[in-house]
């Protein structure tokens, strides 16, 4: 499996090998983390189960979650998540009545909390105007403070729309296993890896794209770090690092 930037049907190929030996090392990840899930005795994850989000107030969570966890870590997140379950119940109308500066209280543990309310109370009033409708990725951009990465995980984990999420870690790895420090446009990156999967059944492909960014998190968080942990790393024999 040797990458090549610069070669389309190539990286359809290596595309998929690396999704394969990454899902046979690693196994499903059950993405995304949700509190009712935690209620139940879990961790909040969900491996090989993709039911959920069976409910819009899940939807709503997921939504948050993905806003929240912007310039953050997830255990931050879920901090924030647990204060807003707490005190909201994450239902959209509560989240609109409570005090702003008790809001900024409760997301705190997610950082950013001044910008973060903002972009909150706007994802929230939007949701709520939805009634129901799913999104399309343009509406979701037009709010401020969601950029791609923030649109698309949206779209994946709540509605669960085959789209890519591209994020520093996917980054972070195409360019050790290629061996070159070039600038990899989003939507240039995330347009490979719809073309690598083009021919796959829509439901197949959702399921696919959400293992698949977890995957890339997964492996980030465990060998390609921002100093790498080379030895022992399952993708060692195809990097070019």
């Amino acid at each position: 499996m040797n990458f090549s930037l610069s070669d389309v049907s190539e990286k359809g190929k290596s595309i998929r090998s690396l999704y394969n030996i990454f899902f046979e090392h690693y196994g499903p990840q059950g993405w995304w983390p949700l509190e009712i899930l935690k209620e139940k005795g879990s961790n909040g994850y969900h491996p090989g189960d993709f039911s959920f989000p069976e409910t819009s107030k899940q939807v709503f969570e997921i939504g948050l979650g993905a806003i929240l966890t912007q310039n953050t870590n997830w255990k931050q997140v879920e901090k924030t998540l647990s204060n807003l379950k707490e005190k909201t119940d994450l239902i959209p109308e509560n989240i609109l009545k409570a005090d702003v500066e008790d809001l900024k209280a409760w997301i705190k543990p997610s950082g950013f909390f001044n910008m973060k309310v903002k972009k909150i109370i706007l994802f929230t009033k939007f949701f709520i105007s939805l009634e129901g409708k799913v999104p399309s990725r343009e509406e979701l951009l037009a709010l401020w403070g969601v950029g791609e990465e923030t649109a698309d995980s949206i779209l994946l984990y709540g509605y669960k729309a085959p789209v890519f999420v591209i994020d520093n870690y996917t980054i972070r790895i195409f360019k050790r296993l290629s061996g070159k420090n070039e600038k990899l446009n989003y939507t240039d990156l995330q347009n490979i890896i719809f073309k690598a999967f083009k021919n796959m059944p829509l439901k197949e492909k959702v399921v696919v794209f959400s293992e698949y960014h977890a995957l890339f998190v997964k492996h980030a968080k465990e060998y390609c770090r921002n100093k790498p942990l080379c030895n022992g790393c399952i993708l060692r024999e195809h990097c070019l690092y």
